[in-house]
């Protein structure tokens, strides 16, 4: 068990969708630490996680060199993480190259849906783990090999929690939160929401059919993060998805 988050032993599997191929890579992700109370266990987490940040910061250097723009989509299971991107790819392909590094437990039931926007994708199935981390990240650019200047969305495994600890080197943090799953979310989940660079509200076209107040929403967002971009959208209505556009058009990769 992962002395960290918890999650179990997993063997990683990269493949890259974007041609049709095979898988291209695998690899065991190495879960060997314990999770059992003794002692040494704090000073093993944080070992894993200084491992981590410092592959995180050769991503976010590689990624900087090139002009590449990472950004780390995380959710809940079902937020519309694959609807936004989709609908995302389609308005701004035009505009920037954009590729997508798919993060899942198993299956390629997204990357699919993402290969159908015609954007190069890379699945990262992660077996019982339940977040990708730096070395997945590195992995993944490397067989997706984004050109110059483009920009990668990250989606990362559906987990509230597991996901906000491993920093992969991303110039940005998105959390998106569909009105579905009730106003509490940043409370019960303050760290995801603590460390998210910009707020995605989705699903606001079902606010009539749900007991769910955008502006309680909003505010339990800002209750956590001040300094958050809160965005309500509705993917499926369009509505809202300018502005979430032209966020995406300001954004540059970061060497910090």
């Amino acid at each position: 068990m992962c002395g960290t988050c918890g999650c179990g032993e997993s063997d990683v599997r990269v493949e890259a969708l974007a041609d049709g191929r095979g898988p291209v890579a695998t690899a065991d992700h190495d879960h060997s630490h314990g999770h059992d109370p003794v002692p040494g266990v704090v000073e093993i987490e944080t070992a894993l996680l200084a491992k981590n940040d410092h592959l995180a910061r050769h991503n976010r250097a590689w990624l900087a060199e090139r002009g590449i723009t990472a950004l780390n989509l995380m959710s809940s299971p079902g937020s519309g993480k694959t609807s936004l991107l989709r609908r995302t790819i389609t308005e701004l392909a035009p505009v920037r190259p954009i590729g997508v590094i798919e993060g899942d437990q198993e299956t390629r039931i997204d990357a699919e849906k993402i290969r159908g926007t015609g954007a190069p994708v890379v699945q990262i199935n992660t077996g019982a783990g339940c977040h990708l981390d730096a070395d997945m990240l590195a992995r993944g650019l490397a067989e997706l090999a984004p050109p110059p200047g483009s920009l990668v969305f990250v989606e990362n495994v559906g987990n509230l929690v597991c996901p906000a600890l491993f920093d992969l080197g991303e110039a940005a943090k998105v959390v998106v939160v569909s009105v579905t799953e009730g106003e509490d979310k940043p409370l019960k989940y303050p760290y995801m929401f603590s460390v998210a660079d910009v707020v995605v509200i989705n699903k606001i076209d079902l606010l009539p059919y749900v007991d769910v107040r955008l502006d309680r929403l909003v505010a339990h967002c800002r209750s956590v993060n001040a300094d958050a971009l809160v965005l309500p959208l509705s993917v499926t209505t369009g509505e809202g998805t300018a502005a979430w556009g032209e966020w995406l058009l300001t954004c540059e990769p970061v060497l910090t």
